[in-house]
C-alpha cells in the first residue's frame, strides 16, 4: 500500500480543516515546500496536494507553490482542487504533475471527465467525497443528490483507474477510519482506491493495508505528531 502524506494549501500556507469546514482551519506551516521536503526525508515517494482555495472558486491560486514542490522535491505529486477545465488540467500536466484529481467537475461535467480520460488516461483520478452517503462538491460546501455507490459504478464503467475516497465525517477528527466503508468498497469495485479522512494511528494504516487498498492519505495525524510518517511508510510496505 502506498502512503500519500498530504498538504492542503490555503493562501500559500499548509493548513488543515475539520470535516471540510473552512471556518475551522489550522495553519501548520507557512512554508509548504519545507513540509514536502520533510515528507521526502521520512521516506515518502508520493504526496497528495489540495488547493483549498481552488476547490472553492474553481481557479489555481496556489499553482506556483505546487509547481515548486514538484520541481524541488521530485516526489510523485497528485493534485486536486479547482480543476474544472481542460485548460487547467493541461496546465498541471504540462508542469510535470503526475496525477490530477477531478472533484466537482467530475460530477457536474461528464463530458469534460470523459475528454480528460481520453487525453491523459491514468493521470486522471476522481475525488469521491462522501457526506451522509452522498457526493459533496465545491470544497465540500455542497452536498449533491448523487449516491456515492452509484458514482463508483459509473467510475467503473468509465474505466477510471484511481479514486480518492474521503469520508468527510471522519476528516480531521482523529478518531479513526471508516473501516466498513473501505472494506466494502474494496470488495465491490476493482480500482485503485486511496483512503482519505480519519487516519489517526499506525493501527489505521495496518487496517487499511489488511483490506488491500491501493493507498492511504495521512494528513492531520502527521502534523500533530500522532503518526510517525517514517514508521507508517515502513508498515505499509510490510
Amino acid at each position: 500500500m502506498l502512503i500519500f502524506p498530504a498538504i492542503d494549501l490555503y493562501e500559500g500556507k499548509a493548513v488543515r480543516l475539520v470535516k471540510g469546514d473552512y471556518n475551522r482551519m489550522t495553519v501548520y506551516n507557512y512554508n509548504p515546500l519545507e513540509v514536502a521536503l520533510d515528507f521526502k526525508k521520512c521516506g515518502a515517494e508520493h504526496i497528495h496536494l489540495v488547493d483549498l482555495e481552488g476547490a472553492k472558486i474553481g481557479k489555481t491560486p496556489n499553482f506556483d507553490i505546487i509547481k515548486d514542490i514538484k520541481n524541488k522535491s521530485g516526489l510523485f505529486c497528485e493534485v486536486g482542487g479547482g480543476i474544472r477545465s481542460k485548460e487547467t488540467a493541461a496546465k498541471y500536466i504540462e508542469a510535470g504533475i503526475d496525477r490530477i484529481i477531478l472533484g466537482t467537475a467530475a460530477f457536474e461535467d461528464e463530458t469534460l471527465l470523459v475528454d480528460l480520460l481520453k487525453s491523459y488516461g491514468e493521470k486522471i483520478a476522481v475525488g469521491i467525497d462522501i457526506k451522509d452517503g452522498y457526493i459533496a462538491i465545491k470544497g465540500w460546501t455542497k452536498k449533491t443528490d448523487i449516491s456515492a455507490y452509484d458514482f463508483f459504478e459509473k467510475a467503473t464503467s468509465l474505466n477510471i483507474r484511481t479514486v480518492i475516497c474521503t469520508d468527510i465525517s471522519k476528516d480531521g477528527l482523529m478518531n479513526g477510519i471508516n473501516h466498513n466503508l473501505y472494506s466494502d468498497l474494496s470488495k465491490k469495485f476493482r480500482m485503485n482506491i486511496i483512503a482519505s479522512g480519519g487516519v489517526s494511528s499506525i493501527d489505521d494504516i495496518k487496517a487499511l493495508k489488511s483490506i488491500g487498498l491501493y493507498g492511504a492519505i495521512i494528513g492531520k495525524a502527521y502534523y500533530i505528531g500522532a503518526v510517525n510518517l517514517k514508521e507508517a511508510i515502513e508498515v505499509s510496505k510490510c
